[in-house]
């Protein structure tokens, strides 16, 4: 936006594609990053002589300080337009990438993980005002199309780039790698986009809304990170942080509700489509966990294979994402895209339960091709119609909350959905392991014949270590197959939440004419389209 004050849509000629990607690449660094830490946190607390408790701090500090700063990102972004701020948050976020692997303790590493997450807490919230603010409407499903290929092509991509740093660089190209994408996120802000106008008039900052809003949501975001680590209720932790984190957030909603000068317009959040719209966001984020979680789960630990290569066979769903995505561009412009998210819901729960179904201890990554390119297809469609259907919904004014809440909704989902898909397989593997073990008796004749096999199969001519190893190579076999019992009944949960998912998206009402114009952004039957 150009500080001439003129009210006209930018014309198509003055598309700031280079904008659009800045702000694109800043949603693609914060996803990458965060999972990349978390793929590399092992390297990462050995360098750092860090304990397994003490490193699954790492990356929860970096998400704890983005939702921190989410209710400053809202007022912040509409007194100082979205460039602005991203100019100096990216410059921000490279410097710290600089220091974080320089970190000469564990203590100062997590303070910066922490300023580091801040500092990429206003990537994804400010992008949406940005390409609602500064795309033309007939161009806006390309910039959400786009917008969902940076989220899901960085989530997917991240283990792959994770294990070939550290085979053949070092853990901390994890972080140093940030500083490049950062400083040409900064370049095209700073040559390619114009200035914003400051409002000078606008409300001063809700500080008690701040503090209340984004330290109530670190609380719960931690609790829930660390609740499947510390068994959940049972930790005196986790049980503080959660009802610390609620009572704040409850403050807040009732502040923010009562207060002449609100940092959040919680009408936008809480009225119309939008609700169910972040819900479904959330359900996205869970159902995305069969390829985050599930399928390395179960070629590292069922397989056997190494981080390298569980990248790889990750990339399946990456790489087939830059095809569908334009692809979900067409659809939106072309056809409601309430038909676009339930095609992609009805893809992801298609995918899941053909993979709860028919996996087998024997599965590796090329049986999972099929049901992998469902997926990417599903991934794409769903956020793509989804978040286009909300911002049909949004006037641009309020594109910087809506923002805010699509961070809270990916991050919250995220990790509810994280909590619940490794409890889930846990308990499932347990309850496996049980049943298994109750046919697995001393003295049996089944039991006596596979540790006659597995005796000369491990020995190799010398019956004594035979007869040692055989009981171990039995009891990791029971091991493997309740690990996979877990991870089947987990994708058909996955797949049953995405059918769920698919009902609430039939159930939304037709979307309005697009925001800022009086052309729809969709062509309508018996309307011309624009």
């Amino acid at each position: 936006m150009s500080g001439t004050g003129t009210a006209a849509p930018p014309a198509p000629q003055s598309i700031p594609w280079y904008g659009l990607t800045a702000v694109l690449m800043g949603t693609f660094i914060s996803t990458l990053n965060g999972r990349l830490s978390t793929f590399g946190v092992a390297d990462i607390r050995g360098a750092l002589h860090a304990g397994f408790d003490e490193g699954a701090w790492i990356t929860t500090a970096q998400s704890v300080g983005q939702m921190v700063i989410l209710p400053v990102a809202i007022w912040i972004g509409t007194i100082y337009g979205p460039r602005r701020i991203l100019l100096q948050a990216a410059v921000a976020f490279g410097l710290i990438s600089v220091l974080l692997p320089l970190a000469p303790n564990y203590h100062a590493f997590l303070t910066l993980q922490f300023a580091s997450g801040m500092a990429s807490g206003f990537f994804i919230p400010l992008t949406i005002g940005f390409v609602v603010r500064n795309m033309p409407p007939r161009y806006l499903a390309w910039g959400v199309a786009l917008y969902a290929l940076n989220l899901e092509l960085s989530l997917n991509i991240a283990a792959s780039l994770e294990a070939w740093y550290i085979d053949h660089l070092n853990w901390h190209w994890i972080f140093w790698q940030n500083v490049p994408l950062a400083g040409i996120m900064a370049a095209c802000l700073y040559f390619g986009v114009a200035r914003d106008p400051v409002h000078p008039d606008a409300p001063p900052p809700d500080l008690y809304g701040f503090a209340s809003g984004g330290v109530g949501l670190a609380l719960i975001y931690a609790a829930l990170d660390q609740g499947n680590r510390l068994d959940w209720l049972n930790s005196g932790l986790v049980g503080g942080l959660l009802l610390a984190g609620i009572v704040l957030f409850a403050a807040f909603l009732v502040h923010e509700r009562s207060t002449d000068h609100p940092g959040t317009n919680l009408k936008v959040v809480f009225s119309g489509p939008l609700p169910r719209l972040l819900i479904l966001i959330g359900f996205l984020r869970l159902t995305l966990l069969a390829t985050a979680y599930l399928i390395p789960q179960y070629l590292q630990v069922v397989r056997g294979f190494r981080s390298l290569e569980v990248g790889q066979s990750l990339m399946w769903i990456a790489v087939p994402q830059l095809l569908f995505c334009p692809l979900a561009a067409l659809m939106l412009r072309r056809t409601d895209p309430r038909v676009v998210a339930c095609i992609g819901f009805v893809f992801i729960s298609i995918a899941s339960l053909i993979v709860a179904h028919s996996i087998t201890p024997e599965w590796g990554p090329d049986q999972f091709l099929k049901t992998q390119l469902m997926q990417a297809m599903g991934q794409s469609f769903a956020l793509s119609g989804i978040v286009f259907y909300a911002i049909l919904n949004l006037k641009p004014e309020d594109a910087l909350t809506f923002g805010a809440g699509l961070q809270t909704a990916r991050l919250m989902g995220g990790e509810l959905g994280l909590a619940l898909v490794v409890t889930l397989a846990r308990v499932r593997a347990q309850i496996a392991s049980n049943h298994l073990g109750t046919h697995v008796q001393s003295g049996s004749a089944d039991v006596i014949a596979r540790l006659h096999g597995d005796a000369g199969a491990v020995g190799r001519g010398n019956p004594n270590l035979g007869s040692v190893r055989a009981p171990d190579v039995l009891a990791l076999a029971v091991h493997r197959a309740s690990i996979l019992q877990g991870i089947m009944d987990t994708f058909w949960v996955l797949g049953l939440l995405a059918a769920m998912a698919l009902m609430i998206a039939v159930a939304q009402k037709p979307a309005p004419i697009g925001p800022a114009s009086h052309e729809p952004l969709f062509p309508r039957p018996g309307k011309a389209t624009p």
